[in-house]
């Protein structure tokens, strides 16, 4: 990732194209901003090597442009609407504005181009479009008072994340499906407070970094090669397992504490039919997680021959394990320094 110093200088115009929008006062501002991390992304993407990810790239470029002049569209028709006398109707813009973000974001119904994008980028690219390129969209996303079209997209993202992750092999498309799947959770969290947007947005991606960066270690891209790998180091496969069920939202780990949180304001908002719908697609995706863990901790996997020497930086492997101590201790730990405090 970071060989060349030209990957470096677009990380950083990345990273500055999303603080461009979140800390903008005018929606051009904000749009500008979303141009400069869509440009600085795509060469983060392409590679020269690898004809995949260069077609992901355009791919990635083509939605995004698509939504940047649609949504560059609406906003110059709400400054005209400022200047004339209301002609358009202001929510019909507003909805423009909030469809044009659910696609740059890849929130369902406007999720076509994600898992098929993930599945030409490499990890850490994957990571970086599952966590960082969402922060600007669902900042804008929270500027917008439409709650009726909000709902409607969060029902879809929660139920498409839950369905489609069911029949995936591929690790990449499981990544990204999980990740539509949480994007309904945090615009349903968007819809109560920022606040416990940011507190979801960043375990979430804690936890996604930490199974990115196992897959990135190990070189994993399909199901199988889960089974296979780790089966001479038994404590890789268990604690691997036990973030795929973080990842979930299973109870004792530590990603059940922001869907806990969203939870509990979900009730005191009393939106009980958004909260039962939440609840029942994350029994859908936990249980495709429970059938790849059982697939992997039942069945006795041969080992193949060429998988037996991997070498594995030793570094990376200790810093994985500590991050995985704190995804399955982390509630603890935190229920602990809450009760102590």
């Amino acid at each position: 990732m970071f060989n060349n110093s030209s990957k470096i200088l677009f990380l950083m115009m990345m990273m500055m194209g999303t603080l461009i929008t979140v800390t903008s006062n005018s929606w051009l501002a904000a749009w500008m901003g979303l141009e400069i991390n869509l440009l600085s992304f795509i060469p983060l993407v392409s590679d020269n090597n690898n004809f995949k990810s260069t077609e992901a790239s355009l791919k990635y470029f083509l939605t995004q442009a698509l939504a940047s002049t649609v949504l560059l569209f609406a906003v110059i028709i709400l400054m005209l609407n400022n200047k004339i006398d209301n002609i358009i109707n202001e929510s019909f813009i507003s909805s423009i504005m909030l469809s044009t973000l659910l696609l740059k974001s890849g929130a369902a119904p406007f999720h076509f181009w994600f898992p098929n994008l993930m599945e030409g980028l490499s990890w850490m690219n994957a990571l970086m479009l599952m966590t960082w390129q969402k922060i600007a969209p669902l900042m804008l996303i929270s500027y917008l008072n439409l709650n009726n079209l909000l709902l409607i997209s969060v029902i879809l993202s929660v139920i498409i994340g839950a369905i489609g992750g069911l029949n995936q092999t591929s690790l990449r498309k499981l990544m990204a499906f999980s990740s539509i799947n949480h994007l309904g959770w945090m615009l349903s969290a968007l819809k109560i407070s920022e606040s416990i947007w940011m507190i979801y947005f960043l375990f979430y991606s804690f936890l996604s970094f930490i199974l990115c960066f196992m897959f990135n270690i190990f070189k994993c891209f399909h199901l199988n090669q889960l089974f296979t790998w780790f089966s001479q180091n038994k404590m890789l496969k268990f604690t691997l397992f036990m973030n795929f069920l973080s990842l979930g939202g299973l109870p004792p780990f530590l990603g059940f504490l922001p869907k806990w949180i969203v939870i509990q304001q979900l009730t005191f908002c009393s939106s009980y039919f958004l909260l039962m719908i939440l609840l029942m697609t994350t029994l859908i995706t936990l249980f495709f997680y429970l059938r790849i863990c059982f697939s992997a901790f039942m069945l006795n996997y041969y080992e193949n021959n060429w998988m037996v020497n991997s070498q594995t930086n030793n570094f990376n492997l200790n810093l994985y394990l500590m991050f995985t101590f704190i995804s399955i201790f982390g509630l603890f730990l935190i229920s602990m320094f809450y009760f102590m405090f």
